[in-house]
């Protein structure tokens, strides 16, 4: 693959996690982190963690984070880069927070004393409920029926960024020019003298792909190969949701208006098929984009494992899509679809 990007797109996982997540840099996920964090709140030292956390049993699902960190007063930092839509992020948000917090556990005598524990998502989609409101950056922790902060150790940090709009000339704080490189690093030829500080500067350094080995390069073009490859899916998934929406909320919206009038029918038809159509759509482009992933990774899929993978739900559709980066072989996925199938029957 030819790339003529002088800078790396930070929203791959190869490129997020080299800006973020190597101890030469971690200065820029300290900085980073201090343009969201209350001050009261802000970190001078962090030390990486073990990204992969296992359950209390051995059938219990393990979680891995993109990066997970400890600040120097104790206090633990989930940082997540989600690239496509996640109906359940909140929810999965919530679950990851589990693990920092049981992990605080002591043996014998303890006090039950935690240490605070943020998540930090960086979001490359709005949230459903979020697309009329202006804010992008969402600060959410628990509240009592007053709104007055019940427990201030727990913070689930959103940042979506589509909402960001800025361009170079606008930039007025620190937070407006870090969001402007997630956004735009790869469309950058050198750095505008707004982010010429020294913080970026490193960051540019950091980024610029004419100084990558050989190896590191290669892992790059993969990532940014598979990070394309779920966005060209997603796109089209949306538009021919979209189009099998309208087509079919014009079918029903027809007969429904015959019964009720023409004219409401046909409006209220429509808008209900555009929104089943565009659900059932992207459902397919995931479904689409898993199966082609797994190929170009693995080669040609076991006729059991392709049942399989046209058998599950949605939400499992976007499970495995996020944990494929992780899973080795065929057999990991076969494993994988074999625990998710029986956690889901043991549900029903």
């Amino acid at each position: 693959m030819a790339l003529l990007d002088r800078y790396i797109n930070p929203l791959t996982d190869f490129g997020f996690k080299r800006i973020f997540g190597t101890e030469p840099n971690k200065n820029l996920l300290i900085d980073f982190l201090n343009v969201i964090l209350p001050i009261p709140h802000r970190v001078r030292d962090l030390t990486y963690l073990n990204t992969e956390n296992l359950g209390n049993t051995p059938i219990d699902r393990k979680a891995i984070f993109d990066l997970y960190c400890e600040g120097e007063d104790g206090q633990k930092f989930i940082v997540e880069m989600q690239k496509a839509k996640h109906n359940f992020f909140k929810d999965r948000s919530v679950y990851y927070a589990t693990f920092p917090i049981q992990e605080q556990a002591k043996k014998g005598e303890w006090d039950y004393k935690l240490e605070p524990i943020y998540t930090v998502g960086i979001l490359d989609f709005i949230f459903s409920d979020h697309k009329n409101d202006p804010n992008l950056l969402h600060i959410v922790q628990l509240k009592d029926q007053d709104c007055r902060v019940f427990y201030d150790k727990l913070k689930f940090i959103y940042i979506e960024l589509p909402k960001f709009a800025k361009t170079i000339d606008e930039l007025d704080s620190h937070f407006d020019k870090w969001l402007y490189l997630l956004k735009h690093l790869p469309d950058l030829k050198n750095p505008p003298i707004p982010l010429q500080e020294n913080t970026f500067m490193q960051l540019f350094e950091v980024a610029e792909l004419a100084k990558f080995s050989r190896q590191d390069r290669t892992a790059y073009e993969n990532s940014l190969k598979y990070y394309r490859d779920m966005q060209g899916v997603i796109n089209t998934a949306r538009i021919e949701g979209v189009e099998q929406g309208i087509q079919k909320g014009r079918e029903e919206g027809i007969q429904e208006g015959m019964e009720q009038g023409i004219q409401k029918g046909l409006e209220q038809g429509i808008q209900k098929g555009r929104e089943e159509g565009i659900q059932e759509g992207m459902e397919r482009g995931q479904r689409s984009l898993l199966i082609s992933l797994i190929s170009r990774k693995f080669g040609n899929i076991p006729l059991n494992i392709a049942e399989k993978l046209n058998r599950i739900e949605s939400n499992q559709l976007e499970a495995l899509i996020e944990a494929l980066f992780d899973l080795e072989d065929l057999e990991a996925i076969d494993r994988w679809l074999r625990n998710t199938s029986d956690r889901f029957e043991e549900s029903e």
